[in-house]
């Protein structure tokens, strides 16, 4: 969808850091899906990214001569726990609304459904925990700890259907076993819609994105550009000479022999969800907030327009997104 960097309007960096404990992995996001109805138009979307949150306001017009009654969806990204050193970043400790989601529809809250899976080797195996009393978020440490109170012999049947594995770790009393959560999670909110015969709808909702964080940037370290990732970034965050040569300054001006002392966020956001609107996005607007006046943000955009000491802007008309937009945002790390 974004073919081209807002080169000195929006600097940034962003980089695979070489110790895999000095990074949590961010999950992509996006906005609602709509079952398809071709009598639903999308007039406008109004997306806002921040770290600390995600606002979306669309405008919806039905332009049939009776009620349109749509499902409505909110997939939050699969939560899953494959090995001991996965680092998953999540905002919020709640076992369902892992992102803090609420939405409302002209102005007033909507009750949402809500749905849960756990998967594991590609097999709903949520009933089985749920039978066990076992909670669903594989990355909480309740959900751990509910596993080692299981008898020794569910943790044999869990081990052989992939749902667990046993780590062995000393935590102050000598080495112990412990039953650790091997499966991904799969939760969607949802509620039925009813847009009104030849009327606007407007529906908004917001949620707290799962952001990956580095302790340290490694661009700019003079080995980056040997590194496998070093082209993949280039591309995805469409970092150009400009931004190199800002991160250069940043790392001599701080006499650092690897990167500058800048910390990393990483938001990756799904623009194609569910494009299953009438046409296409009548107006599209996007607004990037890197937060703090002295961060560095970095991302792929159009026509991006700095509107103030923090925000960056972008407008398209009959927008059809085709690709996705993920967001680095460098801040000097704090002095200890």
């Amino acid at each position: 969808m974004l073919k081209s960097a807002a080169a000195l309007l929006a600097l940034g960096c962003a980089a695979v850091p070489a110790l895999a404990n000095d990074s949590s992995a961010e999950l992509a996001t996006g906005g609602l899906i709509f079952v398809h109805n071709d009598n639903v138009e999308m007039r406008s979307e109004d997306l806002s990214i921040s770290a600390k949150q995600v606002d979306v306001r669309y405008r919806f017009f039905n332009k049939a001569a009776s009620d349109v009654t749509v499902l409505v969806a909110f997939p939050m990204p699969e939560v899953r726990v494959a090995g001991p050193d996965d680092l998953i970043s999540l905002p919020t400790q709640d076992p369902v609304n892992l992102l803090a989601f609420a939405t409302t529809v002209n102005g007033k809250p909507v009750k949402t459904q809500v749905e849960q899976h756990v998967f594991a080797a590609g097999i709903d195996r949520t009933a089985l925990l749920t039978s066990l009393g076992i909670p669903l978020a594989p990355h909480l440490q309740s959900t751990n700890e509910a596993l080692d109170r299981l008898p020794r012999d569910k943790w044999d049947e869990l081990i052989r259907v992939g749902l667990a594995e046993i780590e062995e770790y000393d935590a102050g009393k000598g080495p112990e076993k412990h039953l650790s959560a091997r499966w991904g999670l799969r939760t969607t909110f949802y509620w039925e819609q009813t847009f009104p015969a030849k009327a606007e709808t407007m529906i908004e909702h917001r949620y707290k994105p799962s952001v990956g964080a580095s302790v340290q940037t490694s661009l700019g370290a003079p080995y980056a550009v040997k590194e496998p990732w070093y082209d993949e970034y280039k591309r995805k965050y469409c970092l150009d000479a400009d931004f190199f040569a800002a991160v250069e300054r940043l790392r001599k001006a701080a006499n650092s022999e690897f990167g500058p002392p800048y910390a990393e966020q990483r938001i990756d956001y799904i623009l194609r969800t569910g494009a299953n609107w009438s046409g296409p996005i009548g107006q599209f607007h996007l607004t990037v907030d890197k937060g703090e006046a002295g961060n560095l943000v970095s991302f792929c955009g159009q026509g991006v327009r700095k509107t103030g000491d923090t925000k960056f802007e972008m407008t398209k008309t009959n927008f059809s997104p085709e690709g996705d937009l993920a967001v680095l945002i460098l801040s000097k790390m704090q002095s200890k």
